[in-house]
């Protein structure tokens, strides 16, 4: 998989950053449970060069319960001198396990486990070279998952590596370009969109944040549908980000995703301090719990573009029944444009879903009733392109 020769430690490389990549469609059986249920670090926390990589692989390992390979400690404590001499950006890792000047513990999957861990946030590194090692199918599973992570990694070796048809099918998966960096290219040129429907297309971070980017030059798009695809809380960063200078977007369909708390927190400091153009903003089942549903019930009160939201399918707690039943109750909020309803049970608030919603008849229409209703369809209401009144 060598892309170039490798350089030695600290010496930059030249040339632009890959494309944005396709994650693995599922973890494979024999990655390490505890890689798959540990937290991954924020977008935007990344790692200082005044913090030391050496010293964040020794306390990740201890951590993990990892064992430390001193020889990737070894080559650390050397990105760390290069570092301190200024040299902080563009540096290639040469960890190859057929090193004969050094002692070499070759790396294991697992050891490679915590290294993509420290390398994903690492920016100004984007080389890689860990040939000759024992990565295997293990290895190559972190390895794909580094690919699509560190979107400045523009060199990676594996050869020599004992890479199975299953891992090497992990790492193809990968190298395809997402349909969102076409789709980002075109976003940049085009300025008569209005809507664009994604729904459904196995779009991750990676690929939001190729249509973030592209957004931040697009002056014409009002209404961004990316419903039911694999978004989390790291994609908000981005999303979150342009929303504080993009004065188009009106509404956005985020529904059946997994921005969790922490995704909703992003976009609520965004809706609160900076965005007057959002109206409706839809989190149907994104694993929200109390806490991201009370943060963007608040920018409702500050807010006053920010018009409809749709929440329904999330974790409700007794804080986010009483604050949006205060939206509700003193016109804030108004009912046909949530998709929730309060009602009291023996002195205490609760919410029942309502049949309302950006695009409820986008697939069917009801048998009873108005074919067309701005409650259901609140999107197309608000955007009114292509469809009938």
């Amino acid at each position: 998989m060598a892309a170039q020769p490798p350089r030695p430690v600290g010496e930059r490389s030249m040339g632009s950053p890959r494309e944005a990549a396709r994650a693995p469609a599922r973890s494979p059986a024999w990655a390490p449970t505890q890689a798959r249920t540990a937290g991954a670090a924020l977008v935007g926390q990344r790692e200082s060069p005044e913090s030391g990589l050496q010293e964040h692989y020794s306390n990740l390992c201890m951590e993990k319960s990892q064992k430390i390979n001193p020889f990737i400690l070894r080559i650390l404590q050397e990105v760390d001198k290069e570092i301190k001499k200024g040299l902080a950006a563009g540096i290639t890792l040469n960890i190859a396990g057929n090193n004969r000047l050094v002692p070499v513990e070759r790396v294991t999957g697992e050891d490679f486990w915590i290294l993509s861990r420290i390398l994903k946030n690492c920016l100004y590194i984007n080389g890689l070279d860990v040939g000759y090692n024992l990565l295997g199918d293990v290895g190559a599973y972190y390895a794909a998952k580094l690919v699509q992570k560190q979107l400045n990694l523009i060199y990676l070796n594996l050869m020599f590596n004992d890479i199975g048809p299953e891992g090497g099918e992990l790492i193809a998966k990968v190298l395809h370009e997402e349909s969102t960096v076409h789709i980002g290219r075109m976003l940049k040129e085009n300025h008569c969109l209005v809507v664009l429907h994604m729904c459904k297309h196995d779009i991750k971070n990676s690929g939001i944040q190729q249509l973030c980017d592209a957004l931040y030059l697009n002056s014409s798009l009002r209404y961004l549908d990316v419903s039911c695809n694999k978004i989390t809380h790291d994609g908000m960063v981005y999303l979150a980000d342009v929303l504080k200078s993009n004065t188009t977007l009106e509404v956005i369909d985020l529904s059946f995703n997994r921005i969790e708390n922490a995704g909703a927190n992003y976009l609520s400091e965004t809706l609160t301090s900076h965005n007057r153009s959002l109206k409706a903003l839809s989190v149907v089942s994104n694993n929200i719990e109390g806490e991201g549903l009370v943060a963007l019930s608040q920018s409702m009160k500050t807010n006053l573009t920010f018009s409809h939201i749709y929440i329904w399918g999330n974790k409700f707690d007794e804080a986010t029944c009483v604050a949006y039943s205060d939206l509700i109750q003193m016109g804030r909020l108004k009912p046909d444009n949530t998709d929730v309803e309060p009602f009291v049970v023996d002195g205490r608030v609760y919410l029942a879903e309502v049949s309302n919603g950006l695009k409820k008849h986008y697939y069917w229409t009801s048998t009873s009733g108005e074919s067309y209703d701005h409650s259901s369809n609140a999107g197309f209401a608000l955007v009114p392109v292509g469809q009938q009144p």
